[in-house]
């Protein structure tokens, strides 16, 4: 039985909505480069090429520079009247900002490991239970080995499992019910399968050895009675763990500890992400606070639909998703201000955080206020989505974005972004999504909340510690020297897959791009000599 909701971009967080002014077959840009990328975006959709003028390639996350974070005081104008005035004459107030200039075009993968269990209530009970440890009976004899490699992806309004990931775990056969959701790309559209109530359990790759040995199950939170997306034989979603979860803990992310994980012939890298209940005291804290909201408002419960008919095991219909006021929330920035050159777009409040996205978009609306031209793109970027078609989406370059934060506001200049409008769970299409190229120089703690009796979510944050690349011995002895240019040698050439490689040594860029060759040994001789602190 297919589900009875017909619009199920946020009962599973999958879709894609784009409109024709925004989303057009690939145009012949002459003389552009192209080079082919495997970024993840909103909804399961993934950018696969990026084309751009030669003289102005752009930016990525593995070619980044390593530099440090300034701050400083940046003019920040109160409202979009004292904007207008201030296009024209001269400075109004002015507050404290982080700023961090050009920002990466693609940021960092948020992969988590994921374990499913048999947990569930009894039939007619539908809401999901958040449980901070394992309960129940994991569904895989080597979990080990057996485990799936997911996305925490608050950009998800339901938990989605592709078909080789969920047979890997156990999610197959009798945990499956015989009913599907169609899942809408921008081209065309996939069933998945709707799952039985059980557990979901995520932790950080840190839990992994770099062999992709699952050792440490400790730290692992999730939830129970939960129904999930399954992708069926062939389909090409991706598995992420989204707000149903994400809305019960707190999660750190390190972005200066980076993971790296070998796992079925591929390697990943993430950031050292920590969950934490929401009341936990040890959730690290930052100095500086973006307020979030979780919209619509008047989110209750985490609840699965289901066929009142289907005597006796009332299967569930649609997987899981919070419910209130309205189906499916999400997480959206108070607010974000945007100008590009003599144009603004102030106080915009329908900006969702997406933590799987790895790039940043904005809708037509916005588009429209900063006088983007979809006909002359400054880059272009390839979509393929959940179907595996794929369309060309433009890119831009804002002259500057400011997000408004309690301590340090977060500022950014040059920002490269893809136009795209997206569905709201709210009605209508986003503003824009702030992705996470736009954290990747940042430590932060996302906390969950919104739902009744919880308090709000926020994020807080502060930029990374630069440090010098003092590599040997292990914990660095204060000098950029012989012992350094040693063990970067020691390792020459070595990438994930080698018994060479060592994840301290790839220094450059400021993410590791997974080998250790001449831009490593490049940052070591910019620095040589210098002292550091050990």
């Amino acid at each position: 039985m297919k589900s009875s909701i017909s619009n199920c971009l946020f009962i599973i967080g999958c879709i894609l909505t784009a409109l024709s002014v925004t989303l057009t077959a690939a145009p012949d840009q002459a003389g552009w480069k192209s080079r082919p990328v495997d970024w993840r975006l909103s909804g399961g959709s993934r950018i696969k090429a990026i084309h751009y003028p030669p003289s102005q390639p752009p930016a990525t996350l593995d070619r980044q520079s390593s530099s440090p974070v300034t701050i400083r005081e940046k003019t920040i104008l109160p409202d979009a009247a004292s904007r207008l005035t201030y296009l024209d004459q001269t400075t109004v107030d002015s507050v404290t900002a982080l700023v961090i200039d050009s920002p990466p075009i693609d940021g960092f993968v948020p992969w988590i490991a994921v374990l499913a269990t048999n947990k569930r209530l009894a039939e007619l009970e539908i809401d999901a239970v958040p449980y901070s440890s394992i309960t129940g009976s994991l569904l895989t004899a080597d979990p080990q080995n057996d485990y799936a490699l997911g996305i925490f992806d608050t950009g998800a309004s339901a938990h989605v499992m592709g078909h080789d990931q969920a047979v890997s775990v156990g999610i197959s056969g009798s945990y499956l019910t015989t009913n599907t959701v169609e899942i809408t790309g921008a081209t065309g559209s996939v069933d998945a399968w709707v799952s039985k109530p059980l557990g979901i359990f995520i932790d950080g790759l840190s839990a992994c050895e770099p062999n992709g040995v699952l050792t440490d199950t400790s730290g692992m939170v999730g939830e129970y009675n939960v129904a999930i997306a399954v992708g069926q034989s062939g389909s090409n979603l991706p598995t992420a763990i989204g707000s149903p979860l994400s809305v019960y803990y707190a999660a750190d992310f390190n972005i200066d500890q980076p993971v790296v994980v070998v796992k079925d012939g591929a390697y990943y890298i993430a950031p050292d992400i920590t969950f934490y209940e929401l009341s936990d005291p040890c959730i690290p804290s930052y100095p500086n606070s973006i307020p979030l909201e979780l919209r619509p408002l008047g989110g209750t419960t985490i609840s699965y639909v289901y066929d009142p008919f289907d005597y006796p095991e009332y299967n569930p219909t649609s997987p899981s998703v919070i419910v209130g006021n309205s189906l499916q929330s999400l997480f959206f920035v108070h607010s974000v201000d945007l100008t590009d050159g003599n144009y603004s777009a102030i106080d915009k409040d329908r900006f969702m955080l997406d933590t799987g996205a790895q790039i940043t978009v904005v809708g037509s609306r916005v588009a429209a206020r900063l006088a983007f031209d979809p006909a002359q793109p400054e880059f272009e970027v390839e979509i393929q989505d959940v179907t595996g078609e794929s369309t060309t989406a433009p890119g831009f370059y804002i002259d500057s974005l400011d997000i408004p934060a309690l301590g340090n506001w977060l500022s950014f200049t040059n920002i490269p972004v893809v136009l795209l409008d997206v569905a709201s769970p709210e009605g209508g299409t986003l503003d824009g999504i702030i992705g996470m190229n736009l954290f990747v120089d940042l430590n932060f703690a996302f906390h969950g909340g919104g739902l009744f009796g919880l308090d709000d979510p926020y994020i807080e944050f502060e930029p990374i510690p630069f440090s010098l690349p003092d590599i040997a011995p292990a914990q660095g002895d204060g000098q950029i020297d012989i012992l350094d240019l040693i063990a970067l040698s020691e390792s020459w050439l070595a990438d994930p897959f080698s018994p060479r490689w060592n994840l301290e040594r790839d220094i450059a860029p400021s993410w590791p791009d997974g080998i250790i060759n001449i831009r490593d040994f490049a940052v070591l001789s910019q620095y040589w000599l210098t002292p550091s602190t050990p």
